[in-house]
């Protein structure tokens, strides 16, 4: 199985260092893209390729990359900004990523910023991922020190200076504008939207936010082109995907897979299924803001249209396993209470709202819940529905409550009625 972003992995020691990374084919694809193609050249054929942001929204990339303004009167500095925060209770596909193969990441920002043409870079960096900033620090000073990072790349007239920044770690950041509003030093909150960033991002300039992963496939489609990188997949969205699997299974981790496998092969196959001591009871296949789905959606594709059409999300890719001995509601006031504490508490919905909610949750989880409790819960996801907050992150926080309430009402029922949580 051809596994692109995860061939360079050494299973013991550090990731392979600049003069390893191009013995073994890397920056080939940097070279092609700054001294043979244009611009726009390096976006159409990832528009080709079908890649589709791996951050969780799915947004096509090279759609993305289309809205800068380009030209001599467009304004400069433009500036790429690459999102490797990952505060999404249970992911870790980037840390992986970034741990294993940090020059990867590095040619594909100097692909990416030549492609928008921009000037300056950023790597927006979750503060706790000490070993990834680490390796990061000393493969950022090997490209400079190689001519790849700065003035004048590979002899030709573009110039791109790359910063790591370190985050303080707030789960807001994962909203594009957010990330900005740290970058610039300011309080992380989402920008209103239009302008988008692409056309006024950081400091007034025209930015592109990508996240890690995503960029992470970029000099694979130049080096081999779109039409090998949509082979990789098993959906018409090219290449493959890191999915990771966390629970009770008897081998949590993750893997690269082509974009589109099941639930299935992923935690009985690679996972190694659930320990022998528990049944599978439902799978929130993307991270903490997606719905939960029970076991007789196993067989779906974990692709982005396949999961939106089983009323969920692919989001991170990063399945977290629930078996029949955990609590659904506490497994959701745990889920809602991290929602709750990250709101930057910009809006009334979510600033009000989210800590109301867990306040119910707790309730009902100790036994204090009344039946009009649930009545009121079940009114919060219209409430907090898309276009009614901010920012997607109350919206998101809902997902795992309706799909509790859809599919697992008799639970709140129980401890309603039982005056406890039967699970403890």
């Amino acid at each position: 199985m051809n596994r692109p972003l995860t061939k360079n992995f050494q299973s013991l020691g550090p990731p392979l260092s600049l003069a390893e990374y191009e013995k073994a084919g890397g920056y080939q694809a940097m070279r092609r893209a700054l001294t043979a193609m244009e611009p726009g050249q390096v976006t159409a054929l990832v528009n080709a390729a079908n890649l589709r942001g791996r951050g969780g929204a799915g947004f096509p990339t090279a759609r993305k990359w289309s809205f800068v303004p380009m030209g001599k009167d467009a304004p400069r500095p433009r500036y790429l900004t690459v999102n490797a925060d990952e505060m999404e209770p249970a992911a870790f596909k980037d840390r992986v990523l970034l741990e294993g193969d940090p020059h990867q990441l590095i040619e594909g920002i100097i692909i990416a910023a030549f492609a928008i043409q921009a000037e300056i870079a950023y790597i927006f960096i979750r503060q706790c991922y000490t070993t990834a900033f680490r390796r990061l620090n000393t493969a950022i000073a090997e490209a400079y020190a190689k001519g790849y990072l700065g003035r004048n790349i590979l002899g030709t007239d573009f110039h791109l200076a790359l910063h790591l920044h370190e985050s303080a770690g707030r789960y807001i950041c994962g909203e594009e504008t957010a990330l900005l509003n740290a970058l610039e030093g300011r309080r992380p909150v989402p920008r209103a939207k239009p302008p988008f960033p692409p056309v006024i991002g950081l400091w007034g300039k025209p930015t592109v936010t990508n996240n890690a992963e995503t960029i992470c496939n970029v000099p694979h489609i130049i080096q081999n082109g779109p039409d090998w990188y949509r082979a990789l997949s098993l959906t018409p969205d090219g290449g493959t995907k890191i999915y990771g699997v966390s629970g009770k299974v008897v081998k949590p981790g993750a893997w690269e897979l082509p974009l589109g496998v099941s639930m299935r092969e992923v935690i009985e196959e690679h996972a190694g299924g659930l320990r022998p001591e528990v049944k599978l009871r439902a799978v929130l296949p993307g991270g903490a803001s997606t719905a939960l789905l029970p076991p007789d959606h196993l067989d779906i594709k974990m692709d982005f249209n396949s999961m939106q059409a089983a009323g969920s999300r692919l989001g991170t890719g990063t399945l977290v396993v629930i078996d029949d001995k955990t609590c659904i509601v506490g497994l959701v006031l745990n889920l809602l209470n991290f929602f709750a504490r990250e709101s930057c508490g910009w809006c009334t919905p979510c600033r009000e709202g989210l800590p109301w909610i867990v306040k119910l949750l707790k309730a009902i989880e100790n036994g204090d819940g009344r039946p009009e409790d649930l009545t009121r819960l079940k009114e919060q996801p219209r409430l907090m529905a898309p276009g009614h907050t901010f920012c997607p992150l109350a919206p998101g926080a809902m997902e795992p409550l309706q799909s509790a309430l859809t599919y697992f009402e008799d639970d709140f029922k129980r401890h309603i009625q039982e005056k406890r949580c039967p699970w403890k």
